[in-house]
């Protein structure tokens, strides 16, 4: 990885993604290199790879142990609430929804992000950070990478404007049919929670999704904290036939989605149906 990427959010998204694939090329239990080693792999200042490492460790995926360095925590257990085969629409989240910019630029995917996409770690992608708002209040902070090559010329503003489908749709033939979206716990760490403006360690709700075009072609992996005092999750469990079908609310913000997306009735396959709702 190149230590002078710009912006302080990608260089810590970086060094994060660096160490995930450490960890998911290791087995639980297995050491991981210490933070000395890994800032001269990596390339990063020692605050910045510690702030990714203490990503991992809240998020699970890191065990620190004194005395003896960093290990590959224990798999997590993966319960299914539906059938994973159920194509289902995600409904909105309530309240209105902004956005401010916090890196936009174009880079090369590398190997965790390239994998996740399906192309080469030296093709490039559109890589943007951004806080996401509701009534003016900060709620989650999303990473967003697109493939490059599917949005030639694409701007900060349009991207804002939440017309990233509509680009891709009108412009390039790219039609959205399906979306794999993972959520899990976890808290914030002294970055994010500046950004979000909570206290440090505070829990939250980690967003992970891969989006696929009509050909089975990934188009974007997104990953997105979303505050844990703000959000609650209900699943919605199907016991018996439903006498109709609900029409499809084309407006509105999608947990975990940026706007715009799925807007003309693409379907999101899910394990599990959530409602996010902003509120105490």
């Amino acid at each position: 990885m190149k230590a002078d990427v710009p912006g302080t959010v990608l260089k810590r998204e970086r060094a994060r993604d660096a160490v995930l694939e450490l960890i998911e090329s290791r087995s639980p239990g297995d050491a991981i290199p210490s933070e000395r080693s890994l800032c001269a792999l990596i390339g990063v200042s020692r605050p910045t790879l510690r702030a990714a490492v203490d990503e991992l460790v809240a998020a699970g995926l890191l065990v620190r142990e004194h005395g003896r360095g960093m290990f590959v925590a224990p798999e997590k257990i993966t319960q299914e609430l539906v059938s994973a085969d159920l194509a289902l629409r995600v409904p909105q989240a309530a309240g209105a929804w902004s956005s401010r910019l916090l890196e936009f630029t174009t880079l090369q995917a590398g190997a965790r992000v390239g994998r996740k996409l399906r192309m080469s770690p030296a093709d490039e992608i559109v890589y943007v950070a951004r806080l996401r708002l509701v009534d003016g209040a900060a709620m989650a902070i999303e990473h967003l990478h697109i493939r490059a090559a599917l949005v030639p010329g694409l701007s900060a503003q349009e991207l804002e404007d939440g017309d990233l489908y509509e680009h891709l749709r009108h412009t390039h033939g790219v039609h959205v049919r399906e979306a794999v979206q993972a959520i899990e716990p976890t808290v914030v760490t002294r970055a994010e929670a500046q950004l979000l403006e909570v206290p440090e360690l505070s829990p939250a709700l980690l967003f992970e999704r891969l989006t696929s075009d009509t050909a089975g072609r990934p188009v974007e992996y997104v990953h997105s904290l979303y505050r844990g005092d703000r959000y609650r999750i209900v699943s919605r469990l199907a016991l018996g036939p439903a006498a109709a079908t609900a029409p499809l609310v084309r407006d509105g913000h999608h947990p975990g989605i940026p706007p715009g997306d799925f807007a003309h009735g693409d379907p999101i396959a899910s394990s599990t149906r959530g409602d996010i709702q902003a509120g105490p």
